[in-house]
C-alpha cells in the first residue's frame, strides 16, 4: 500500500495518547523530580567554589601521580551546565504551561516544546564538546531529508543520547518522535517536555508487550515531510557484559539468529519488536552508525581520562521503503544484515584510525 505523505509543518498532536499515566501518578513524580533538580542547581552553584578547588587538587594529585589528564574539573563543569539547562529548561516550560493558558492552548504549548528540546540537546552536546576536546565527523546527516523517515541510531554511550536532536533535529529541520525507556521519566526536563511532544516512554519490562507495540506503531503514523521517529534498535547501550548476556538469550530463544549475533563485535543485536513495527508504516529508514563515544556507557567510564581529545566520526546510511522486505522473515535478515553493516564500519573506522595515529612520544604530555 503506497504511503501517503503529508505536506506543511502541521504537526498532528497526538502525544497525550501514547502515555498510559494517570495525572496523580505524573504529579506525584514531579512534586519528587523538579524540587530536587533545582535543589541540586541551588547547592552545586553554592557550593561550586569549593568544588572547584577540591576538583583541582584531585587532578592534581592525578596527574603527577597517574599521568591523567585532568578530569574532576570537566565532570564538575559539566555537571553544573546539565543542572543550568535542566532548571532553565523546567523554568520555559513552566512559562509557555502560564501563557497557554495553563495548558489549554495546546497546539501553541507543543509548538513551543520542540525549540526547548532541540536548545537543550545542543546546550548539552555543545559543552561536552569543547570540555573533552572533541572533534566529530559527520558523513551523510543530508540524507536524512526529507520525511517521513525511520531513524535508526546505534547506542553506545551515554553522550550519543544527543546525537539525533544535534545533528538531524536542529542540523536537518526533521522533528523526531523519539522511543525512550521509561527510566528517563525521572529526568524532569525529559519528562515535562517529553511528554509534551508526540514520544512513547516505552517499558522494556512490560507485562503487556502488544500494547507497547501499539503505541510504537501510533507513533508512526501520519508523519509529514518534516518528521520521522527516531529508534535505538539495540535497546540499551553498548558493553561487553550486556553483549554476553544478550547472546546468551539469544542462543536459547533463537539458535539461528544467535549465529548471526555472534559476529557482531561493537553492537548489540537489533531487538525485533520496535523496529519491525515501524516498518509496517511504510517509510524510507536511515540509519546512524558512530564511532568514538563507545566504551563511555557510564560517568564511571569518562574518568579514566579516554574521552579527552577523541574524533567522533558518524554516518548516515537512506534506505528506500521499496528496498526493505516485506515479510516478517525478510525483515528480520535485513535488519541483521544492516547492523552488521553498521559493526564492520566501525571496525574500517577504528582500523583507519589506528593506522594515522602516531607513535608514543618519549616526553610526558602535558595536562590538559
Amino acid at each position: 500500500m503506497p504511503v501517503k505523505r503529508m505536506t506543511g509543518s502541521s504537526l498532528p498532536l497526538v502525544s497525550r495518547p501514547f502515555h498510559a499515566e494517570s495525572r496523580g501518578a505524573i504529579v506525584r513524580r514531579r512534586l519528587v523530580t523538579i524540587p530536587r533538580s533545582f535543589l541540586l542547581f541551588a547547592a552545586t552553584t553554592a557550593l561550586l567554589p569549593l568544588l572547584l578547588i577540591g576538583g583541582t587538587v584531585v587532578d592534581v594529585i592525578r596527574w603527577a601521580v597517574f599521568r591523567r589528564p585532568w578530569m574532576s574539573l570537566r565532570l564538575i563543569a559539566f555537571g553544573w551546565v546539565y543542572l543550568a539547562a535542566e532548571t532553565w529548561g523546567l523554568v520555559r516550560f513552566f512559562g509557555h504551561w502560564v501563557l497557554s493558558g495553563f495548558g489549554s492552548r495546546r497546539e501553541w504549548l507543543v509548538a513551543k516544546a520542540w525549540p526547548v528540546q532541540t536548545w537543550w540537546a545542543r546546550t548539552l552536546f555543545a559543552s561536552v564538546r569543547r570540555l573533552f576536546r572533541l572533534t566529530v565527523r559527520v558523513e551523510g546527516a543530508e540524507r536524512a531529508r526529507p520525511g517521513p523517515i525511520i531513524a535508526m541510531f546505534r547506542h553506545a554511550s551515554i553522550v550519543d543520547n544527543l546525537l539525533p536532536a544535534v545533528l538531524l533535529t536542529y542540523g536537518q529541520g526533521l522533528k523526531l518522535r523519539w522511543i525512550i525507556k521509561r527510566e528517563l521519566l525521572s529526568v524532569p526536563a525529559l519528562d515535562v517536555g517529553g511528554t509534551r511532544l508526540p514520544n512513547y516512554f516505552v517499558d522494556r519490562d512490560s507485562a503487556d508487550p502488544r500494547t507497547e507495540i501499539r503505541r510504537i506503531r501510533s507513533l508512526a503514523s501520519d508523519l509529514t515531510d518534516e518528521e520521522g521517529v527516531l529508534i535505538y534498535p539495540e535497546g540499551t547501550r553498548f558493553t561487553e557484559a550486556r553483549r554476553t548476556r544478550v547472546l546468551a538469550a539469544l542462543e536459547a530463544r533463537d539458535p539461528e539468529l544467535y549465529a548471526r549475533a555472534r559476529r557482531l563485535r561493537h553492537v548489540l543485536p537489533p531487538r525485533i519488536g520496535g523496529p519491525l513495527t515501524l516498518l509496517d508504516s511504510g517509510y524510507d529508514v536511515v540509519m546512524c552508525a558512530h564511532e568514538g563515544l563507545g566504551g563511555f556507557a557510564k560517568i564511571r567510564d569518562i574518568w579514566s581520562g579516554a574521552l579527552v581529545g577523541r574524533t567522533i566520526n558518524v554516518k548516515f546510511w537512506r534506505f528506500g521503503a521499496d528496498d526493505i522486505p516485506t515479510t516478517r522473515s525478510e525483515r528480520i535478515a535485513w535488519l541483521f544484515d544492516q547492523w552488521a553493516r553498521v559493526d564492520a564500519w566501525i571496525d574500517a573506522t577504528q582500523e583507519a584510525a589506528q593506522s594515522l595515529t602516531p607513535p608514543r612520544a618519549s616526553h610526558h604530555p602535558t595536562p590538559s
